[in-house]
């Protein structure tokens, strides 16, 4: 089935030979312009959120940027896609039966990046390929859902439909996000899937929650990571900044000569999950030198190299 080719370097501002530093740096910028917390239209910014976030979750990954370019270059973003003859994403061709709006995700990532295959995905349960009696349960049908990290934090209630390649109507769907789930845990809604025949029960809607990255923190466990560049003054001689947290910004003091790559702790505000202690928020420091300098300053440092060599 064709979908609309996403040209995610052309989402996230950046040719093909980028580096993944650069990818990355892109990535950071454009999310924090169109984090629906800051920006003034949220309802844009909240789309294109999704589509930054989509395109970093590809070429974010050396191993699915690879992947995404096998699929070639010459394609424009909008375009009817069809995949490379023996092009061999696992995914490829099932999740084409079902589109789903509303997860985060457009239905070109579905096809050929999402988790679909798992769960019987496009196929009845109890099918074993031979001849089916008239009743025959509903398929499962499993999709990405993509979940920011406030929303792990307080829970959330998300609308997504569900349509087939059938031509029915799509099927309107209130998803409860628990509060604490993990990257990767699986939402169960039953009886949401596929429709039986002769009158058997339908499938079930599986739901697979995928952090969407942040533009300040990444995950590692409960532990959320936050680099904080500091000028070299602050560095020397101390300070106190604002860092942020999931909860809004906090004072961090840091304590004079702090060097560069220093990891500093703030307990519990990390991630809470469920059956877990709370994480924290690990600062890690990166010093930043003055790009240029003038006469004047280039006699201050000069000055303090100097002093620093004669100790």
């Amino acid at each position: 089935m064709a979908v609309q080719f996403r040209d995610y370097y052309e989402t996230l501002g950046v040719d093909r030979g980028a580096t993944q530093d650069e990818i990355r740096k892109s990535f950071r910028k454009l999310a924090r312009k169109h984090h629906p917390d800051v920006a003034a239209d949220k309802k844009n910014a909240e789309a294109k959120f999704k589509e930054i976030n989509e395109a970093y979750e590809v070429l974010g990954n050396p191993e699915s940027r690879t992947k995404y370019d096998e699929l070639g270059a010459g394609w424009q973003s909008g375009q009817e896609f069809r995949p490379p003859q023996g092009w061999g994403h696992p995914g490829a061709g099932q999740a084409g039966e079902f589109h789903f709006g509303g997860t985060g995700f457009s239905d070109f990532f579905e096809q050929f990046f999402g988790s679909g295959g798992a769960e019987g995905f496009g196929v009845p349960r109890g099918g074993t390929g031979r001849r089916q009696p008239r009743a025959r349960p509903g398929r499962d049908v499993e999709a990405d859902l993509l979940v920011g990290l406030e929303e792990i934090v307080n829970g959330s209630t998300r609308t997504i439909t569900l349509s087939d390649n059938a031509g029915g109507p799509p099927s309107r769907i209130h998803v409860k996000i628990p509060a604490g789930i993990p990257d990767g845990g699986r939402i169960r809604l039953a009886g949401k899937g596929g429709v039986g025949s002769g009158g058997a029960a339908a499938g079930d809607l599986f739901l697979r929650v995928r952090y969407a990255r942040h533009p300040d923190f990444r995950v590692e466990g409960t532990n959320l990571i936050c680099e904080l560049t500091l000028p070299a003054w602050d560095a020397v001689l101390g300070a106190k900044v604002s860092v942020p947290t999931l909860g809004g910004h906090v004072s961090l003091k840091i304590p004079p000569g702090t060097q560069s790559g220093t990891r500093m702790r703030l307990r519990g505000q990390g991630l809470a999950l469920r059956e877990q202690a709370p994480g924290d928020l690990i600062v890690e420091i990166q010093i930043s030198a003055p790009s240029a300098a003038d006469e004047k300053e280039r006699a201050m440092w000069e000055k303090l190299r100097d002093l620093h060599g004669a100790r």
